[in-house]
């Protein structure tokens, strides 16, 4: 049974935790879509000031909705277009403090003003990316880059 933790202050052992957390509730389910539901559910419950956290998987060459919490979210993203697509392009993390002021940003909710894109990598091959979405401007920080990358490490033992 999963129960609501209660974090500290220090971001980083937040993140440690957050990664410990998602280990256990993910092992022993070989069921992808179970468990990136599970993520997202799981960084639902973690962040404050975020109104969209899910997943874009590839499927034919573009990165298509996976599991997520939020709004009904854009189907279809390709590859090079909007944050998800850069950073799948890229295979790099992109925080966005204003989304308004980035290039080709697809805006999904209006409320947006921030984002954050880890890409999902497993076993040399883009598999998709987490896509975090704040109400707030500059919500996202390095230190949130590193946890997150981090906690899609973990994940991929679990895709």
């Amino acid at each position: 049974m999963f129960t609501k933790s209660t974090y500290s202050e220090d971001l980083s052992a937040n993140y440690s935790m957050l990664s410990k957390q998602l280990d256990a509730l993910l092992t022993g389910e070989s069921n992808a879509i179970a468990n990136y539901s599970n993520a997202s559910a799981l960084l639902n419950q973690f962040f404050d000031q975020i109104n969209w956290v899910g997943f874009y998987l590839m499927e034919d060459g573009e990165l298509v909705l996976g599991p997520f919490q939020g709004l009904p979210a854009c189907v279809r993203i390709p590859v090079g277009k909007g944050v998800c697509g850069t950073a799948a392009q890229n295979l790099e993390t992109v925080i966005v403090p204003d989304v308004h002021a980035f290039p080709g940003h697809i805006a999904c909710d209006a409320a947006s003003q921030s984002e954050i894109v880890v890409p999902i990598v497993k076993e040399g091959v883009l598999v998709g990316v987490l896509d975090i979405d704040s109400p707030i401007k500059e919500r996202f920080s390095e230190q949130d880059a590193i946890g997150l990358e981090q906690f899609v490490q973990v994940l991929t033992k679990h895709i």
